[in-house]
């Protein structure tokens, strides 16, 4: 779905309905997209909570909130407490469980490229978890790698076909980044049917409805040509 915007002709039919619904998939998927779901639980240690992708710059506040960290503060934060971390890995270079913690810890902070690093090196230990992939895939699509997040999602898919993060945020990337409402939809609709109990089923539900209404109305903002 392109953003861009194009003056139309004067003959030009304009259905709001229409343009709602179409708003209305944006934003519901762009607050899904606001922090893509963990693969795994966070990281013991971990930063909570680290300000999301696109927030406020550092110094501004939201009404009785403090301000947010700048992004030199949050690469201190997680630089301090992957401190031991990594004194554990001078002793087990090669465990899985502690670089995917300071893959976490990175994550969190928003430090997406040293985050894929750790990921990277718990899967070449424990390729089959399907938890790591997702979370690489995750840093991945926040570094501008759309298609490399999608290989990583169907890999964590093919050891674990019902994994709901890698479901949830394979639907997302491929709605947002190639957009392929299908894709996202069937993606949406395996979650729902393989985890029943997931805990964001309405949204997700609300996500597929808007979906399928944008797929039965391809012409979005009801331009009629004359």
């Amino acid at each position: 779905m392109s953003n861009e915007i194009t003056e139309p002709p004067i003959s030009t039919v304009w259905r709001p309905v229409q343009v709602i619904v179409m708003s209305a998939v944006c934003l519901i998927v762009g607050v899904a997209v606001g922090y893509l779901l963990r693969g795994s639980a966070p990281a013991v240690g971990a930063l909570t909570p680290a300000a999301e992708v696109g927030s406020a710059p550092s110094g501004m506040t939201a009404p009785g909130s403090q301000p947010m960290p700048s992004a030199d503060d949050l690469e201190r934060m997680a630089d301090k407490k992957a401190e031991p971390l990594l004194a554990q890995l001078k002793v087990d270079p090669n465990n899985a469980e502690t670089l995917n913690h300071l893959g976490m810890i990175y994550k969190t902070a928003h430090q997406f490229k040293v985050a894929e690093n750790y990921f990277q090196k718990s899967l070449q230990a424990s390729p089959k978890n399907a938890d790591v992939r997702t979370d690489l895939a995750s840093c991945l699509y926040y570094t501008g790698d759309a298609d490399g997040a999608i290989t990583e999602l169907q890999k964590a898919l093919t050891y674990d076909p019902k994994h709901p993060g890698a479901l949830m945020n394979f639907g997302i990337i491929e709605y947002k980044a190639k957009n392929d409402t299908k894709g996202a939809v069937a993606a949406w609709e395996k979650l729902l049917k393989t985890n029943p109990d997931f805990d964001q089923k309405e949204l997700v539900q609300h996500m597929i409805d808007q979906a399928k209404h944008a797929i039965d109305n391809p012409n979005p903002m009801g331009i009629t040509k004359g």
